[in-house]
């Protein structure tokens, strides 16, 4: 299945990807959120669309959409995970997995702007795929961790690095601002995927390809990074992993390149669609 969650009006609805189309299922009367996810939503969502599936009526277009996970206690970012992106930042590939949070907040859909913050000169670009957890997890097994995955996500891991890098203490600063997460355009089961172990991932800012990646380049697979992270926070359902981003951020271009309002950045991964993000400033939105 292919989730998807709408916005009409001011609510956020859920619906659901169907060949090329969309298609409003509300009268489920679900969000895709940590309830859903802990309760077997995704079962219950497939009876459902076999029950009702010619009864489906399309969104009113043109379609909005949301980022398809409800808001999540957590997102879980992990750093230099492609040996190519530590090298062009000057970074030693990690012995263990680097772990950042970001904020919830920073949460939006895919095609909503990215929105530089206040005094910012440094705001960066950072495509990704991530992870969406099916069920609670602590001290998990790798050999069992695939199963505690509900779906993959596009993401564009956006980062302020000044305030990551340069205003002491964690990367979290630059992290978490808001319209710093736009995911989507949908959330694929892991059924849809074929082999998430060779996904290309690629980026463009003003139609020029910045980044352009293999999911084969990870340093830290899926199985082990859920693992992991397991060892120091429970992972609840709905919770978001970002697994890291290839070579071609702004960063380390020499000399570095940053976005800057009227910006358009379009990132995409094999089977999960693409997402365009126009960059606004603070308060012009």
């Amino acid at each position: 299945m292919k989730l998807i969650r709408w916005k009409k009006g001011d609510k956020t609805l859920p619906g659901i990807m169907l060949g090329e189309n969309y298609y409003d299922v509300s009268s489920f009367g679900e969000d895709y959120n940590e309830v859903f996810f802990e309760t077997g939503g995704l079962r219950r969502l497939k009876e459902f669309l076999q029950k009702n599936k010619q009864d489906l009526e399309k969104p009113e277009e043109p379609v909005r959409l949301d980022s398809p996970v409800a808001r999540p206690s957590k997102i879980v970012c992990i750093g230099l995970n492609y040996a190519d992106h530590a090298r062009e930042t000057k970074a030693q590939p990690p012995a263990e997995p680097v772990i950042f949070l970001k904020s919830t907040t920073a949460l939006c859909g895919p095609f909503d702007p990215v929105i530089i913050p206040k005094n910012s000169k440094k705001t960066d670009w950072e495509v990704e795929l991530a992870v969406v957890m099916a069920k609670k997890a602590s001290y998990v097994e790798e050999p069992e961790a695939m199963d505690y995955i509900a779906g993959y996500c596009l993401h564009n891991d956006v980062s302020e690095r000044e305030y990551q890098l340069e205003r002491n203490g964690t990367w979290d600063k630059g992290k978490g601002c808001d319209h710093f997460a736009p995911l989507g355009p949908w959330l694929a089961t892991p059924d849809e995927m074929k082999d998430v172990n060779n996904l290309r991932l690629w980026l463009k800012v003003n139609g020029k390809t910045m980044q352009d990646g293999n999911t084969a380049s990870l340093i830290f697979k899926i199985p082990f990074l859920i693992s992991y992270i397991s060892r120091f926070m429970t992972l609840l359902p709905g919770d978001i992993i970002s697994t890291g981003t290839p070579a071609g951020v702004g960063l380390g271009m020499d000399p570095p390149i940053y976005l800057a309002p009227g910006d358009i950045v379009e990132l995409g991964i094999d089977g999960l669609g693409s997402s365009r993000q126009e960059v606004v400033a603070y308060g012009s939105h």
